[in-house]
């Protein structure tokens, strides 16, 4: 992908010309920005209407569309992607979002206006306030490793049988019809992470070898997706996973290094192999494995960069190529003064301007209960500064 150099032309740069340059770690005309995600009402704020993008409420919505049939089902998902698009032409973005979180699974009942019943047993609960759906009850007993064993052997079987073509990304199609021409959009399918429930974190400990095959089967798919990507013009393949909160990761470095040291390379392997970015993303502290995570394995890219454990001067300094994405605190935007958020993103913004290979944006979701005040600073800071 080409980009023209910045006043070489006397013309602007387009969003995808930026971000194709901030990746070859060249000058932009002015920096790249991004948003890694909007909360409904934050969103809603922009729009200046009910908003269908977010987290958890997202979620909510479609299982209330899915019991409500197949008509209320599409109509879901085409304001969806109606709502997420608008938003980023609103915004101007360079680099895009245009899904967010989904749950494919109807429900089997309705409990009341906010509670849902999955088939499992599982029953699900929207929380208006914090734009949150989760599961309040679960009556399964934690699985025997045993039942692990068994799930991680099926989910390798059913990786070698996983055949992606194009297809299988209508979302990301669209997104391409959409912006291909004018702004950088997200690739997927690289994901790889340990699932963050007690069984699985328990097994890194007393059967490691166990969790490593079901890692084995996410990087089969990872392999398979990335080719895909780079055919539908996807360059930029954002994966990862959450392993880390305040206090560092969730398991030691050990564990890092042995297990998924060597299958992060495998993707960033398929990933280079195809001629397309492998981008990670993690909440929290990674210092505990960056030398592995960021060095090491070949990922190309971070997203979701907090200050708060990751600061953009700092990541730089220890990987000179590696391309940082976010760099605005979330915690800032929702708790912060708007003097304080205003600091934040000019701050964000000019170590941008000095280190390049940066998109800038909020470092996660801007939530909910974030003060309207807050987003407007954000967005009318970056937009000055940049």
């Amino acid at each position: 992908m080409s980009a023209a150099t910045p006043g070489s032309s006397g013309a602007p740069m387009l969003g995808r010309e930026r971000v194709a340059a901030a990746f070859r770690l060249e000058p932009t005309d002015k920096v790249p920005i991004y948003q890694a995600g909007f909360s409904s009402r934050a969103a809603s704020l922009v729009l200046g209407r009910e908003a269908f993008v977010g987290g958890g409420i997202q979620q909510y919505r479609e299982a209330r569309a899915l019991m409500q049939g197949g008509y209320a089902h599409a109509e879901f998902l085409e304001r969806s992607f109606t709502d997420a698009a608008e938003l980023c032409e609103k915004l101007d973005l360079d680099l895009v979002r245009t899904g967010y979180w989904r749950k494919e699974e109807k429900p089997i009942a309705a409990l009341d206006e906010l509670t849902f019943q999955y088939a499992n047993g599982e029953v699900w609960r929207f929380d208006p306030p914090t734009e949150t759906y989760g599961c309040v009850s679960n009556p399964l007993p934690a699985a025997t490793p045993e039942e692990l064993t068994r799930l991680a052997d099926q989910e390798v079987r059913e990786a070698e049988a996983f055949a992606p073509t194009e297809a299988d990304f209508p979302e990301h199609q669209r997104a391409v019809e959409r912006f291909g021409a004018t702004r950088a959009i997200p690739g997927g399918g690289v994901s790889i992470a340990v699932p963050r429930d007690d069984a699985w974190l328990e097994a890194i400990v007393v059967s490691p070898d166990v969790v490593g095959r079901m890692l084995d089967a996410q990087v089969i798919r990872a392999q398979k997706c990335a080719p895909v990507m780079a055919r539908l013009g996807l360059p930029y393949c954002f994966g990862g996973g959450d392993f880390a909160g305040r206090s560092g990761p969730f398991y030691s470095p050990r564990f890092f290094h042995q297990y998924m040291l060597p299958r992060l390379s495998l993707i960033s392997e398929a990933c280079h192999a195809a001629g397309v970015f492998h981008l990670f993303a993690s909440d929290g502290d990674l210092w505990p494995v960056a030398r592995d995570l960021f060095g090491a394995s070949g990922v190309d890219g971070y997203y979701e960069v907090d200050g708060n454990f990751m600061p953009l001067a700092r990541l730089r300094d220890a990987f000179p190529r590696l391309k940082l994405l976010g760099g605005i605190r979330s915690e800032v935007l929702h708790r912060g003064t708007e003097d304080e958020v205003r600091r934040e993103a000019k701050t964000a913004v000019e170590t941008a301007r000095q280190i390049r290979g940066c998109i800038v944006g909020c470092s996660n979701q801007i939530v909910a209960p974030t003060p309207e005040r807050n987003l407007w600073a954000m967005i009318e800071t970056v937009d000055r500064y940049r």
